[in-house]
C-alpha cells in the first residue's frame, strides 16, 4: 500500500473507513458482495423452509431437528474442511462449494406435504456440508485480501454483511414466501450461490500464502492434534474460541422465533420475517459499535467481547416476556447488537493472532465448537418449548448466556491484559 492510502486507512474509522476500504480494494469488495448475495439467499431459504416444516408437521421439535440438521455437518466435516482450507486453493474451493449448493437448493422444490418433509433434512445435510468447507476458507482468506491496517474494517464489514442480508433477506423472504410461496424463495437461494461463484472467480489476489513444495501435508488426525495443541498453548486463542460456546448454548432461542411468530403472536411467515429482520439490524450495527468500543489499538477487545455476550443474554430475557411482536422485535434487535459484536470481535482476534498455515483449521474448529453448542441448545430448546412453553424456555436460555458471560469474564482476567500481537 502506498503512503497516502496507508495514512487514510489509519485515519478513517468506523463506517467511513469501512466504505473507504470497499472503494479501493476490488478483491475484498468482490468477496464482500458475494457474501451479501449468498447470505441474502440463505435467509430466503430459512424464512421459507422453517415455517413450512412447522406448517406441515405442527411440531416445534421438527423445527429444532431441522436447525440441528443444518448445523451438524459443520461439526462432522470440520477436520476435513480445515485441512482443505489450509492445503488447497481457497478461491477454487469456495467457487466449487457455491456451485454445488446452487444445484442442491433446487431440491427443496420437491417438498410439498408431510410425506416429503424428509427431503428437507437430507438437503440441509448436503448443503451444510459444502458450507462447512466454504466458511473456514472464506474467513481464513480475509487477512490475505486486505492489508494489516485494514483488517479491523474488513471484519466490521464481513460481520455486518451477515446482519445486512439477514435484515433485508429475512424481511423480503417472509414477504416472498407469503406472496409467492416457499418454492420461489428456494429458487432465489439457488441463484444467489451462482452469483456468489461468479464474483469470487474474479478475485485476483491470493487467498492464502504460497505453499512451499517441500512443505509437509499432515494427515487429518495429525492436523487436528496440531490445532488442539496450538489453541491450548495460546490462552488468547483459547479464550476467543471458548466465548462462542456461551452464545451457542443460548442460541437455541433462535428456533423459538418462528414459534413466537406463529403460535404466540399469530403473525405467521411475515412475523417471522420481521423478527429475523430485527435480528439482522442488530447484527449489522453491532460490529461497528463494538469496533468503536474496542478502540483503535484493540486494548478493550476482550472486554467488548464479554460485554457483548452479556447484552445478548439480557435482551433475550426481555424478549421472553414481550407482550407484542413490536416489543419482541426491539428486544431481538438489542440482543443481536451483542450477538453480532461478540462473533465479529472474536473472529477478528483469531485472524490477527493465528498464522495463515493453520488459520483454516482453527476456524474450522471454531465452527465445529459453535455447531456442537448450537445443536445441543436447539434440541433442548425444542424439548423445552413442548414441555414448558416458549416463553419459559427463552428466559432459561437468556440465563445461560448471562452465566457464561460472567464465568468467561472471571476466567480471562489475565488474558484481557495480554497484547493482541499480529500473527507472524
Amino acid at each position: 500500500m502506498d503512503a497516502p492510502h496507508l495514512h487514510e486507512a489509519r485515519r478513517t474509522q468506523g463506517v467511513r473507513g469501512a466504505f473507504t476500504l470497499l472503494k479501493r480494494n476490488g478483491d475484498f469488495r468482490r468477496l464482500y458482495v458475494a457474501q451479501l448475495i449468498s447470505f441474502g439467499g440463505d435467509w430466503f431459504l430459512i424464512v421459507a423452509l422453517f415455517p413450512l416444516i412447522l406448517h406441515l408437521t405442527h411440531s416445534p421439535v421438527m423445527v429444532a431437528l431441522a436447525f440441528a440438521t443444518q448445523e451438524m455437518p459443520f461439526f462432522l466435516a470440520s477436520p476435513f474442511a480445515g485441512v482443505l482450507a489450509d492445503r488447497l486453493n481457497r478461491k477454487r474451493l469456495m467457487v466449487v462449494s457455491d456451485l454445488a449448493r446452487a444445484v442442491l437448493c433446487c431440491g427443496f422444490l420437491l417438498i410439498h406435504d408431510s410425506s416429503t418433509v424428509w427431503l428437507a433434512f437430507v438437503l440441509l445435510i448436503l448443503t451444510s456440508s459444502f458450507s462447512s468447507v466454504f466458511e473456514p476458507a472464506s474467513t481464513a482468506a480475509v487477512p490475505n485480501l486486505v492489508d494489516p491496517e485494514d483488517l479491523s474494517a474488513a471484519n466490521a464489514l464481513t460481520g455486518s454483511a451477515w446482519g445486512t442480508m439477514l435484515a433485508i433477506g429475512a424481511a423480503l423472504g417472509g414477504i416472498v414466501a407469503a406472496a409467492f410461496g416457499a418454492h420461489t424463495a428456494f429458487l432465489v437461494d439457488s441463484a444467489s450461490f451462482l452469483l456468489s461463484a461468479l464474483l469470487l472467480s474474479g478475485i485476483h489476489r491470493a487467498m492464502s500464502r504460497p505453499r512451499e513444495p517441500e512443505e509437509e501435508h499432515p494427515t487429518v488426525v495429525e492436523a487436528t492434534r496440531e490445532t488442539f495443541r496450538y489453541s491450548a498453548q495460546d490462552h488468547r486463542v483459547l479464550a476467543l474460541l471458548v466465548v462462542k460456546g456461551g452464545f451457542g448454548l443460548a442460541a437455541g432461542v433462535l428456533i423459538l422465533l418462528p414459534v413466537f411468530s406463529t403460535e404466540v403472536f399469530k403473525a405467521g411467515a411475515i412475523g417471522y420475517g420481521i423478527l429475523m429482520a430485527a435480528r439482522g439490524v442488530g447484527a449489522l450495527v453491532g460490529p461497528f459499535l463494538a469496533r468503536w468500543f474496542a478502540g483503535p489499538d484493540d486494548r478493550r477487545l476482550f472486554s467488548a467481547i464479554g460485554l457483548s455476550l452479556a447484552i445478548f443474554g439480557l435482551f433475550y430475557a426481555v424478549f421472553s416476556v414481550a407482550p407484542t411482536l413490536l416489543l419482541a422485535s426491539v428486544a431481538v434487535l438489542g440482543a443481536h447488537l451483542g450477538g453480532g459484536s461478540q462473533w465479529m470481535l472474536s473472529t477478528y482476534g483469531l485472524q490477527r493472532i493465528v498464522p495463515d498455515r493453520i488459520r483454516g483449521r482453527v476456524f474450522a474448529f471454531d465452527l465445529a465448537f459453535i455447531t456442537v453448542t448450537i445443536t445441543t441448545s436447539s434440541l433442548l430448546t425444542g424439548w423445552g418449548a413442548d414441555h414448558f412453553g416458549p416463553r419459559a424456555t427463552a428466559l432459561g436460555l437468556s440465563v445461560v448466556a448471562l452465566a457464561w458471560a460472567a464465568a468467561w469474564w472471571m476466567a480471562t482476567r489475565r488474558v484481557r491484559r495480554m497484547p493482541l500481537v499480529p500473527a507472524s
